[in-house]
């Protein structure tokens, strides 16, 4: 390898190479750089020629790092760490004047609780903010808040890690949701007749409330009869206002479908754990002033005992 001068890095480029290195993928890093497969590709020719070095090598499912990435990962994504922290540490944010990205991961479900009043309020509050919202999966997604690819995380996640900072939004419980002239139509619902229907279930590794819910059922001998498994949440309600199957739920959810009075909300006849929907960002950009500003908003937006939280709920 060249001897390299400082003068010459962009420190663009050393992002570049940090993003590809995680996604082993040109398309992928130019989603999630906000910039075109060209660019990014253009970014390697220019990170080639800085470190005389292949860097990564195309097979047939990927772009593989050679020994020479392997060596500098480490130290070029360590770098960059230290030197966002410094920047973050002089930021500021004015909502009304921001030009600004944040990337927030959250379930479909979650989505259906928070985008329309987000969005509401950010239209009037931060014009110029955009929203990228992902799903990422529970096991990535303490890395993805460290590296700073997701800026909050939403819902209920598993052991997110020591380093990830939680905020409580709010506690729900579980009921079950059928469509409006379904056969069943008396009031409450017995362990019977939770035998009895038979339920679409949602399977996902976006967020832990599937596992509460089943653990639950499993820990009092409770074994439904799944006929329709599905990995996201969206289509569920849709199935169930069409079918007689049943859908197990968080209330509040439940409750912002039904506004069309086209369901009839059950509670459950055993007790099942509180579902705690929460907030959560990585201790490393706690001095970021926007995403301090993002978790304002959420919390009073959503928390228990705020208007809309309290509203929804």
């Amino acid at each position: 390898m060249t001897h390299i001068n400082m003068a010459t890095i962009d420190l663009n480029l050393l992002r570049t190479f940090v993003v590809i290195w995680e996604h082993r993928s040109l398309t992928i890093a130019a989603d999630r750089l906000h910039l075109s497969q060209p660019a990014v590709s253009h970014a390697l020719r220019r990170l080639r020629d800085v470190f005389d070095d292949p860097l990564f090598v195309r097979t047939a499912t990927s772009m593989e790092p050679t020994d020479a990435a392997i060596r500098l990962h480490g130290p070029i994504e360590h770098a960059l760490i230290i030197i966002q922290s410094a920047l973050m540490m002089f930021s500021n944010f004015e909502p009304k004047t921001a030009d600004r990205t944040f990337r927030i991961s959250m379930s479909d479900m979650s989505q259906l609780y928070v985008l329309p009043t987000m969005m509401e309020v950010l239209s009037r509050e931060a014009p110029n903010v955009r929203v990228d919202v992902l799903q990422m999966p529970i096991e990535q997604l303490a890395m993805a808040l460290r590296k700073g690819d997701v800026d909050i995380a939403v819902g209920y996640l598993v052991e997110p890690g020591e380093e990830c900072i939680y905020e409580n939004l709010l506690d729900d419980e579980f009921i079950c949701l059928l469509r409006k002239d379904h056969p069943f139509q008396e009031d409450e619902l017995s362990i019977q007749d939770i035998l009895a229907l038979r339920y679409v279930d949602v399977s996902s590794n976006i967020t832990g409330h599937g596992l509460t819910a089943d653990a639950a059922f499993g820990k009092a001998g409770i074994a439904r009869e799944i006929a329709l498994k599905v990995p996201n949440f969206t289509i569920a309600p849709k199935i169930v206002a069409n079918t007689d199957l049943a859908l197990i739920l968080p209330r509040a959810i439940a409750i912002q479908l039904n506004r069309d009075q086209r369901y009839r909300l059950l509670s459950l006849p055993i007790e099942l754990p509180s579902i705690s929907v929460g907030l959560y960002c990585h201790r490393r950009f706690l001095s970021d002033a926007g995403i301090t500003w993002l978790r304002g908003l959420f919390i009073s937006l959503f928390a228990s005992g705020s208007h809309t939280g309290a509203h929804i709920k």
